[in-house]
């Protein structure tokens, strides 16, 4: 017997008391049963909190090798960062050197930038969730230099730990970062102007997509910069969050 249903046993059993002068009577069988199944009740583990739930997923993605070349190549997988409870949560492609050295998401010049905007959104990494479509630095030719994206095969093949992540965390927005976690998320192509400023879905969960903090690097004009801090205004106001004008009149 659940906890619920003997709340409702003993509220019954209180209205009786209250609306006649004899005493609600039970047999001891009844009783007996009763007992028991309080002490089940009481004695049944605390509901497992997310950070647990995340656990073994990220055990599975520290020692997968579904992608042979990216297993063979990287240095660390890279799995998520944040709040496990968080109401928001990023997603980015891929990893980067620097994130394949650290584990981390989103913790070289790309990733300096998202605390910025974080900051200016009055939040810190820590209350929020980073994650990316792929947890393996996709692998580059000896000699070269820079990161390349990921294929769809390869996204196809890792997507099903994010969708782990997002169904455990529970986030009440979504920002995807750029065209490529779009397509890893959704499956679908766009352009980004077609696809950023408006509100899309992600099983039931509202999606916001933006530019990937990346192209603002490559992209210093003040128009670019600022489409994408409206984008993070339209998130925090599906998220309830008080807006100052000062954050109103913002730049990057």
């Amino acid at each position: 017997m659940s906890q619920p249903v003997l709340d409702s046993v003993i509220a019954a059993l209180e209205k009786i008391r209250e609306s006649t002068d004899r005493a609600p009577r039970a047999s001891r069988t009844v009783l007996a049963r009763l007992q028991s199944a309080s002490s089940l009740t009481a004695s049944l583990p605390a509901t497992r909190n997310k950070t647990e739930l995340l656990e073994p997923v990220r055990e599975r993605v520290r020692v997968c090798t579904k992608c042979a070349h990216l297993a063979c190549s990287r240095t660390q997988t890279v799995f998520g960062v944040g709040n496990p409870d968080a109401d928001l949560m990023f997603i980015g492609e891929a990893p980067g050197i620097d994130e394949d050295q650290q584990g981390e998401p989103f913790v070289g010049r790309a990733g300096q930038l998202l605390t910025k905007i974080l900051r200016a959104m009055n939040f810190a990494r820590e209350d929020v969730y980073i994650a990316n479509i792929l947890k393996c630095r996709p692998d580059t030719p000896s000699g070269t230099f820079g990161n390349r994206a990921p294929t769809p095969t390869e996204m196809q093949t890792c997507r099903p730990y994010l969708v782990e992540q997002i169904e455990i965390i529970e986030p009440k927005v979504l920002v995807a970062l750029g065209a490529v976690a779009v397509e890893g998320l959704l499956g679908m192509r766009g352009t980004m102007r077609d696809l950023r400023g408006r509100w899309h879905a992600y099983n039931g969960v509202p999606l916001m997509i933006t530019y990937h903090p990346a192209y603002l690097l490559r992209n210093q004009a003040p128009s670019e910069k600022r489409k994408v801090w409206e984008d993070m205004l339209q998130v925090l106001e599906r998220l309830d969050q008080p807006i100052t004008e000062r954050q109103r009149s913002y730049f990057l």
